[in-house]
């Protein structure tokens, strides 16, 4: 009953207060879900005609591009790939001209280098709306209690009400304390209707203190996100937590990538986000082969993403290779190449994700790309990049900022300007390099 209260009543109350449409685009993408494949290609079409024609109609970036007439994917090719770089450089140029009252999102900048996007309430929505769509593949309901890391620790007055109304325990991904972890975990123990939900890295911190204090866990179900899910996460995670764990791709600047569900691959959200996989000279890859991972978000009308090369390798599965019997009529993406995403360690038990990292580096406009090194417990090297407004000052800020999450001030933080960062084996910009 309080799953229809919140469906029937309070999420129509804040579609109205906040002129939004979640309960809408929730409703839609259950019907979604039922589309075959002829279907779903129909869909996907048509949407990218839409944000196409939109961008060259409504934005400075892309108003010289001439459109192939109703053939999408041919006009697809004359949009140039769009990078970090570019994207940071073409920020204005990139948002719908006329239009009002964005929020601006931050990326975690999990590659090193951060972006912002601009979405309005429309593209919000939409956005959220999939991804409670993704959870309820995972037995989801709204309302059901939860517990969720991520990198939003001051809790306002509406962030505080909106974890009431949705039963979800929000927990800092910036540092773990097993103290902290340990009380939450004994307090839900003898409950086995929860669903934990966080990053990969973060989620096998759960795992690790459960296991260390021999706590008997069951969760509903797992739901990874934000970083990679390695074999030995999921591993760990789902034999301390007796449930199976599901990865999640996607990214902050508004694309819901894909999904695992009942397969050992991850479903496209294909009406939302339109993949390619091209080679380093922006050429298309054959389906099998491993290349760079360039999507085009199909819902985003605020400031169009297109062609944005999101900093990932993958492979998409060939179509000779799809399972006959499985759940959805979504393509299928065979893998995602990631980085080594380590973690940082203190001598007084506090675990550093990547995300404690980048959460106070996104707000950094002095740093252009960043690198933590650590070769002991005694502290880290952090490498940096300048930017163009590049103040030394900045510097102690940082300090100060990680050492609210360390909150050990024996532990060094010290900074060493390089020109450059090499990429990890995947091609893309390791954060954590860590040697203990």
């Amino acid at each position: 009953m309080y799953n229809n209260f919140l469906e029937k009543i309070i999420i129509p109350l804040g579609d109205f207060l906040n002129k939004s449409t979640f309960k809408k685009d929730l409703i839609k993408w259950r019907n979604i879900d039922q589309l075959n494949t002829l279907e779903l290609e129909v869909l996907q079409k048509n949407n990218l005609f839409k944000i196409l024609t939109h961008a060259v109609n409504n934005t400075k970036l892309y108003n010289h591009i001439e459109l192939v007439e109703k053939n999408p994917y041919k006009s697809l090719k004359e949009f140039p790939v769009l990078t970090k770089e570019k994207l940071r450089e073409s920020t204005d140029k990139l948002i719908t001209e006329n239009i009002k009252k964005l929020t601006k999102i931050s990326s975690s900048g999990s590659s090193g280098v951060s972006s912002s996007v601009y979405m309005n309430s429309r593209d919000l929505s939409t956005l959220r709306a999939g991804l409670i769509h993704w959870w309820e593949w995972y037995g989801y309901k709204l309302g059901n209690p939860i517990i969720q890391t991520g990198i939003s620790p001051n809790r306002g007055f509406l962030k505080k009400t909106k974890d009431y109304l949705f039963r979800t325990i929000y927990v800092s991904a910036f540092a773990h304390s097993e103290v902290q972890i340990l009380t939450i975990l004994q307090k839900i123990s003898k409950k086995k209707y929860y669903i934990l939900v966080g990053y990969a890295s973060s989620l096998n911190v759960f795992a690790n203190v459960a296991e260390n204090n021999n706590l008997n866990i069951q969760f509903k179900s797992v739901i990874s996100l934000g970083d990679k899910l390695f074999n030995h996460y999921r591993k760990n995670i789902e034999k301390t937590f007796k449930c199976k764990i599901y990865d999640t791709y996607g990214s902050a600047e508004g694309f819901l990538i894909g999904a695992e569900f009942d397969l050992p691959f991850m479903y496209i959200l294909s009406p939302q986000c339109y993949i390619e996989i091209l080679d380093d000279n922006d050429n298309p890859v054959p389906n099998g082969i491993m290349g760079n991972i360039v999507v085009t978000r199909l819902d985003g009308f605020a400031m169009p993403l297109i062609r944005y090369k999101i900093g990932d390798l993958g492979i998409l599965l060939p179509k000779e290779k799809y399972p006959i019997n499985r759940k959805f009529n979504y393509p299928l993406l065979q893998q995602i190449v990631g980085r080594d995403t380590d973690i940082v360690k203190t001598k007084n038990g506090k675990t550093l994700v990547v995300h404690s990292f980048t959460g106070v580096f996104e707000y950094i406009s002095d740093i252009k790309q960043f690198k933590v090194v650590q070769k002991s417990l005694d502290g880290i090297l952090i490498e940096y990049i300048k930017a163009e407004s590049f103040n030394k000052n900045i510097l102690p800020t940082i300090t100060n900022k990680l050492q609210q999450s360390i909150q050990d001030n024996s532990f060094k933080i010290d900074y060493k300007e390089v020109k450059s960062i090499l990429p990890s084996k995947s091609g893309k910009p390791q954060i954590i390099k860590s040697y203990l």
